[in-house]
Order: C-alpha cells, then structure tokens, then sequence
C-alpha cells in the first residue's frame, strides 16, 4: 500500500499529538501515512525547551526530508544549531538528534521507503 491520495485541504483539520518517546512539547501533525511502511509527511513541532535527549540518537530505515519552517533547535551530537530555511535529507541508517529547541521550532518533513 502507498499513502493515500488527497486533494488540497486545510493542515489546521489535523489534531497536533504527541510523537513516540511521549515528551508532551514534542508534537506532530500527521498529513499522510502509508499503514505498511509507516512512513509519513509531518509537520513537527518542539515547544520552547522542548528536549529529545530521552530518545536518544535517532536512525531508522527510510528516507527523511526535512524543511525548518519557523524558529531553530540544536542537534546535541554535533553541537550545531539549524534554523528556519534550512534543509536536510537523510538516507536510511543516518544517525541525527537528540535535539534540544530554546524558542521552539516547526518543521516540514516528509518520509519515504528505502530504494524509493
């Protein structure tokens, strides 16, 4: 299965809940998932002092674009923070985070299988 076709509709329609790892500043708002792969298309929000530090490094076996809409957090391992405007994309296996935001960050993302 693939995710599932939409026409344009309003985000605001999509509740905001809590990510995995259950720290209640660490929020997103799902706009599309496949239900095989688990893979999604996000918007992700860290409140001001949000921090994932729990989570530990993350890695996972899919691909990951992200695009910081608003505000900045810091990737605790590197030691460098990114702030809006900024893009990555990561291959499957890549490890990035824990992540720590002072001021709160927004973030697009969208999420897909390997060897897509």
């Amino acid at each position: 299965m693939m995710k599932p076709e939409y026409e344009f509709f309003p985000v605001t329609d999509v509740e905001f809940t809590v990510c995995a790892g259950d720290n209640p500043l660490i929020t997103e708002r799902i706009l599309s998932r496949d239900p095989d792969t688990g893979v999604a298309t996000r918007i992700l929000r860290y409140e001001p002092g949000a921090d994932s530090s729990a989570t530990g490094v993350q890695r996972h076996e899919f691909w990951e674009e992200v695009y910081i809409l608003e505000g900045s957090f810091v990737d605790l391992t590197l030691g460098r923070t990114f702030t809006a405007g900024e893009y990555a994309c990561r291959p499957p296996g890549m490890p990035h985070g824990p992540w720590r935001s002072e001021d709160g960050v927004l973030t697009f993302e969208v999420r897909y299988p390997a060897g897509s």
